[in-house]
């Protein structure tokens, strides 16, 4: 399965949707896509996982590494959409205690 990056970049604000799996083939892709935001000061990337049906805990070390680059920055990670599935795994791993998870999906930038 493939995964497919929808990115829409309002001054610092940067909405991705992600559709597909995130796991040991795709992750390299959303990382990617996502890091070069990350990497501007200030950033507010919000990303809707509505549309991912796996994620692995390759897809896991990315948000991770997302979460770490946007505080270096002084920037902000949100994640939206999870299925209940998706949120088992950030509960179980404790990151859902550190990250802004909100399973609303947020409007777009």
């Amino acid at each position: 399965m493939n995964v497919s990056i929808k990115i829409t970049e309002n001054n610092n604000a940067v909405h991705a949707s992600i559709a597909g799996e995130i796991d040991a083939y795709t992750a390299p892709k959303v990382r990617d896509e996502l890091i070069k935001h990350a990497e501007k000061k200030g950033m507010q990337l919000v990303v809707d996982l509505t549309e991912v049906i796996y994620m692995d805990s390759t897809g896991l070390g990315v948000f991770v590494g997302l979460f770490k680059q946007l505080r270096a920055n002084e920037g902000d990670l949100t994640l939206t959409g999870m299925s209940e599935r998706l949120q088992r795994l950030f509960d179980i791993t404790g990151l859902a205690d550190v990250m802004d998870i909100n399973t609303e999906v947020e409007g777009g930038v």
